[in-house]
């Protein structure tokens, strides 16, 4: 640096050939510290400019967990304990639990704001294995930790252990229950949209709603209550509907009104027998269960206690696709 040449990252105006002025009237003066804080300065932004060149990331980014659901057939080790939704469909908006009350409950990094509603695990305990559907969330649980029925984890455990080691694994296209339902919530209008899918066996990646025959498809927002949202809403319907799960299974559905509140079952499935690409079939509809789907579910005076977080009812402002854990 004695001759004068600055880097070429950072530009410092200092001549150190060439006596100050003014010079300090000892060395305790201010130009040591400045010429000492120059040095320090430069180095920091050297030393910052090759961490980005050379790749590096901050340590809070090596450390960032992002939330996903179980998927593939990749097995997994953890640990069961169970509960009782005493009927309710749990936080991903079900009518009601399954009618062999097989469920289960995964922690915020493995539910995924919802991404994993309607996916079902095999889970395999010290007595065997159970298939069990995704409906609800356990907050408190960490990745790996299920909280089963009770009645699930009597088909793997003695109920008795309370708290067993399994494992488990996602279902890649279990057998559907039926074909794909609709449910426009409570509130729903012309300029408010959002929709549940059910009967869809695997986790959904995306839902596009389109006005009628034509027109643009229109991207919706998972929200963690497991609805599909258009803040602005999508039309007075009735509506196309395409749907895709992870595993690229696709099919659209036409004929979709604007019943909200109502349960309108089509006559498309999501994979196997009875899939198409379209069916213009307007859906029948049936009143819903007496519990909304967007009702939170009651907190769970049961073995493991907590509290479900509850849904919006008025249009959520909430960005979608908050699945990552940062670190502060």
């Amino acid at each position: 640096m004695t001759d004068g040449s600055a880097p070429a990252v950072v530009d410092i105006d200092i001549d150190l050939d060439r006596a100050p002025d003014d010079p300090p009237a000892s060395s305790s003066g201010p130009l040591p510290w400045l010429v000492a804080t120059g040095v320090t300065v430069l180095a920091a932004a050297l030393g910052l400019t090759l961490a980005l060149r050379s790749g590096s990331t901050p340590a809070c980014a090596a450390g960032r967990t992002l939330a996903a659901p179980p998927t593939g057939t990749t097995t997994h080790s953890g640990k069961a304990t169970f509960y009782d939704s005493n009927g309710a469909g749990g936080n991903c908006s079900n009518p009601a639990a399954p009618a062999n009350r097989l469920y289960v409950a995964l922690g915020p990094t493995e539910y995924a704001a919802g991404a994993a509603c309607g996916g079902f695990l095999d889970v395999t305990g010290p007595k065997g294995t159970v298939r069990v559907l995704i409906m609800d969330q356990c907050p408190e649980c960490a990745p790996g930790h299920l909280d089963l029925s009770r009645e699930a984890f009597a088909r793997i455990a003695n109920p008795v252990q309370g708290l067993v080691p399994v494992t488990y694994r996602a279902v890649v296209n279990p057998p559907l229950p039926g074909p794909l339902t609709f449910r426009i919530k409570e509130g729903a209008s012309q300029w408010w949209f959002a929709v549940r899918i059910g009967n869809h066996g695997n986790p959904l990646r995306t839902v596009e709603v389109r006005q009628g025959d034509s027109g643009p498809w229109r991207s919706t927002a998972r929200q963690d209550y497991n609805y599909w949202l258009i803040p602005s809403g999508a039309g007075a319907g009735p509506f196309r509907v395409r749907v895709t799960d992870v595993y690229g299974n696709q099919v659209t559905v036409a004929g979709i009104r604007m019943a909200p509140g109502q349960i309108q079952t089509s006559a498309v499935r999501m994979y196997g027998s009875g899939a198409s690409t379209s069916s213009r079939k307007s859906p029948s509809a049936r009143p819903s269960a007496t519990r909304p789907g967007g009702t939170p579910t009651p907190a769970r005076p049961v073995e493991v206690a907590r509290a479900s977080a509850p849904p919006a009812e008025t249009p959520s402002t909430r960005p979608a696709g908050a699945t990552a854990r940062w670190c502060g």
